[in-house]
């Protein structure tokens, strides 16, 4: 009975934390989204009331601006092709790293995990100088190479210790079936990774979908600025209409939410459900 008690008085506590850490987290989101509705001049005078009245035109000049797609479709490319290029190395990276054995497997592992570690924006001469030879500064591709290199440690890492988890004898019995590695990878190991690389697509997707500063770095065309870039031009010298602000912020906000709800349904799948089976 002692066990019992003590099983859910921590289990009420555990409920309570989760509870508030939500509430801390859901409270700026909601604040903002409520804020977008307001005038300026209620913004100003009551930040933290509900609105008296409903103010859209925040949204309607977003969406009214000449530039607002091709702004919103920077960003989505971007965005989706960093994704893509950083999800597609990591899993043929982390097979080697959780397939194969030596020295130069664990040496390469931590190379790429010091990636995690030294932030890449310490090194912004060194990637100026880089897209400049390469000819890719003020475009985009140049950006999404960044994000992708940016990506890649994280993604690694989890992806590496997920393959790890997988039996070996599915290898082996892939390439008795006269089953290629690459094949393997694609036909086997990627299904069996959705979970992971939901986790590590919602992981990587915020902060690049996010950020600001490569792309005022790198950026000075202005038919090539993303999004999140376009918002910061908002803001005035003397004035700043921040219901236009707010507006934006919360537009962003409800893509990168939308992209959460699709991509956490893997997130609770097993990992090997049915793969041995039969």
């Amino acid at each position: 009975m002692r066990s019992k008690k003590r099983f859910s008085l921590s289990n009420c506590l555990i409920m309570i934390f989760m509870l508030v850490f939500a509430l801390y987290v859901i409270y700026p989101l909601v604040l903002m989204a409520i804020t977008s509705l307001k005038s300026n001049m209620e913004i100003i005078k009551s930040p933290m009331a509900l609105p008296t009245k409903i103010v859209l035109s925040g949204f309607k000049k977003i969406f009214s601006d000449a530039n607002f797609f091709v702004y919103l479709k920077n960003s989505v490319l971007v965005t989706g092709a960093a994704l893509l290029l950083s999800i597609s190395f990591s899993i043929t990276l982390s097979y080697v790293l959780a397939r194969y054995k030596g020295k130069w497997v664990n040496r390469l592992y931590f190379f790429f995990l010091v990636g995690m570690i030294i932030p890449i924006r310490l090194g912004v001469l060194f990637l100026n100088d880089m897209l400049n030879t390469l000819g890719l500064l003020d475009s985009l591709w140049g950006l999404i190479l960044i994000y992708t290199a940016m990506s890649i440690p994280f993604s690694m890492f989890i992806l590496t210790g997920f393959i790890k988890m997988l039996p070996r004898e599915m290898d082996e019995a892939a390439f008795i079936d006269g089953c290629s590695t690459m094949q393997f990878i694609v036909s086997v190991i990627i299904p069996l990774l959705k979970s992971a690389i939901a986790t590590v697509a919602i992981y990587n997707f915020m902060p690049i979908w996010n950020d600001v500063y490569f792309p005022l770095v790198f950026i000075f065309n202005n038919a090539k600025k993303t999004f999140m870039l376009h918002i910061t031009m908002f803001f005035g010298q003397y004035q700043t209409d921040w219901n236009l602000v707010f507006s934006a912020l919360t537009f962003a906000t409800m893509v990168s939410l939308i992209f959460y709800v699709f991509g956490s349904r893997n997130l609770v799948k097993g990992l090997t459900a049915g793969a041995l089976k039969g």
